[in-house]
């Protein structure tokens, strides 16, 4: 394997790319996970003032989990243009997009001020964020992995991934603030829309940022080769979707089923817990945020060093122990939370974050070696965003629902646990992919990925 998957890199530029893509996600997950946090502590009482406190809660959920539809076509949209015209520009998009979208939620009139409108408003933006999220996640990622080498992909693409936590920390940090300074009646009225408005201000910071870096070498490099087979043979290239399923399918099934615990495991750890701390253990929501808090500034810190030792052992064997591990800490997770004891509540988040953690900071090179350049964005994009239909979208609502149902925490233990085994078989399915050179691997997938003779390509 080469050590380097381009020639054109550049070493002193992957710093900069790398500190722009944390910054960047950094700030669009905190969009999304604001929102998260804030339909299990406001949006309830806020925009489903009518229902009790339990199904006001569920309601929320919904909008909540509506914002993942909006994802697979995000995933579709953003990866066919990320490969065709560039990572760079798509990021942009998103970007602007979700800071948006986050900034108009802080300007929505209640329930009481406009009735059924207000929902049907709350959930048409919640769409937009998922559009926009759907793409964020696979061009941030891939533009870290391609302008860095093989040898330490792990490390380096992790860093983009720390972006989920940073941003939860970011969120739970604003809404602790302001519920500590705020009484209960002021937060409810407007003290809420103050971290939704501050998304305007962050994402002026964050385009200046990204607006610097440079397009990934490596795809530079492939679309040169594909402009010129194209003129050699006078044969477009398959769409990337196309290609993906025509070629990839393997590779984007792994991706899938790698993805489902990491999600669920997440959504109900770090956004159910909220509301089932509230409304289910009677706990503060400064307690339930602060343990959040906590919980994510730890994981910030474990996601490079999780990358760094999937660079040493593999992706697979990191990315075995985190689904393994989640499955059986969510029986221990809930016992935990229901003691009212602070410090249990910490350790309940931090530990299950710990292994979610070995999930996803391998993820980010893991998806990117899986698949050729021309088609990266896609594949990638693709597999993560449709999973998180089926896994985080529906998480916080089923687990709602089982708890509404059962009045007991197991079925959601149980849930969490069937989530593992799926990933577990779907890890154990795929080949290690640590050292992978992506600049020969693009060079064995260029003919594959071009359409059969004599049938055009739609460009």
């Amino acid at each position: 394997m080469s050590g380097s998957d381009s020639p054109k890199s550049t070493r002193g530029s992957l710093p900069r790319v790398v500190a722009a893509s944390l910054i960047g996600t950094t700030i669009e997950f905190y969009d999304y996970f604001l929102y998260g946090t804030a339909a299990a502590l406001v949006f309830g009482k806020v925009f489903f003032p009518a229902s009790d406190p339990l199904t006001g809660t569920l309601l929320s959920f919904l909008t909540y989990a509506i914002g993942f539809a909006a994802r697979p076509l995000g995933a579709l949209v953003f990866g066919h243009f990320g490969d065709r015209i560039g990572r760079k520009k798509l990021l942009v998009v998103s970007l602007l997009l979700m800071g948006g979208s986050t900034t108009l939620i802080g300007l929505l009139p209640t329930y009481n001020s406009i009735g059924v409108a207000a929902p049907v408003l709350l959930t048409a933006l919640r769409l937009v964020q998922g559009f926009a999220l759907g793409g964020e996640w696979g061009g941030a990622v891939l533009l870290v992995s391609e302008h860095g080498d093989a040898r330490r992909r792990g490390f380096w693409a992790s860093w983009p991934q720390g972006g989920a936590p940073a941003g939860n920390l970011l969120a739970a940090g604003v809404l602790s603030l302001l519920t500590t300074v705020q009484s209960d009646a002021t937060f409810l009225s407007w003290g809420w829309r103050v971290p939704f408005l501050l998304s305007a201000v962050l994402v002026a910071v964050g385009l200046w940022i990204r607006l610097a870096v440079d397009e990934s070498p490596l795809f530079k490099e492939a679309l040169a080769k594909a402009e010129a087979r194209k003129a050699a043979h006078r044969q477009a290239e398959q769409p990337p979707m196309v290609a993906v399923l025509r070629h990839h399918w393997r590779e984007l099934l792994v991706a899938m089923g790698a993805r489902i615990a990491e999600n669920i495991s997440y959504y109900v750890m770090t956004t159910f817990v909220l509301a089932y701390a509230v409304t289910q253990v009677h706990l503060p929501k400064q307690t339930a945020l602060n343990a959040v808090l906590i919980a994510s500034a730890i994981q910030f810190a474990l996601i490079p060093l999780f990358g760094a030792l999937s660079d040493r052992v593999g992706r697979k064997p990191v990315y075995l122990v985190g689904a393994v591990g989640v499955g059986i800490w969510a029986f221990v997770f809930f016992g935990l939370v229901d003691t009212k004891s602070f410090g249990s509540l910490v350790l309940a988040v931090t530990i299950g974050l710990v292994f979610h953690s070995a999930m996803y900071a391998p993820q980010a090179a893991f998806f990117s070696e899986l698949f050729s350049t021309r088609v990266r964005y896609s594949g990638a994009s693709i597999g993560a965003q449709f999973a998180s239909v089926a896994a985080g979208a529906p998480a916080p609502l089923i687990a709602t629902a089982l708890l509404k149902d059962y009045g007991s925490s197991t079925p959601i233990a149980v849930y969490v646990a069937i989530a593992a085994a799926v990933t577990v078989l779907a890890v154990l399915c795929s080949r290690e992919t640590r050292g992978r050179d992506l600049a020969e691997a693009e060079e064995g997938a260029a003919e594959a990925d071009q359409a059969p003779a004599g049938k055009p390509a739609i460009a």
